[in-house]
């Protein structure tokens, strides 16, 4: 379960976007769903993850955001050369933050 309480505390002022933002960088890679973003059948490279907030609205009981994502994406096994490789990738996911408790729904979109 992923909780959001600082961006749902700032929620409607200037300091939501950072807060959303650095919420976000601190959890865990695995909890984003990034993988489902892969181009190529590869893997997750979350070291030079980057965000994006593209908007934000107050849906009544919830907040809902949709954010974009550049993060790179490692590609072995091609039996190249310079195997493996390295390619950037970019997505976008909706989070819902829910205002009662915080906690945030993910998806890619």
């Amino acid at each position: 379960m992923v909780i959001l309480q600082q961006a749902l505390q700032d929620w409607a002022t200037a300091d939501f976007e950072a807060s959303l933002k650095t919420e976000l960088m601190a959890l865990d890679p695995g909890l984003l769903p990034l993988q489902k973003g892969v181009n190529q059948g590869g893997y997750v490279d979350a070291s030079n993850l980057e965000l994006s907030l593209l908007s934000a609205n107050d849906n009544g009981g919830e907040i809902a955001a949709k954010v974009g994502l550049f993060f790179s994406e490692i590609i072995a096994g091609c039996s190249c050369g310079d195997d493996p490789v390295t390619e950037a990738v970019y997505c976008e996911m909706n989070i819902t933050i829910e205002k009662l408790t915080a906690v945030a729904h993910i998806e890619l979109t």
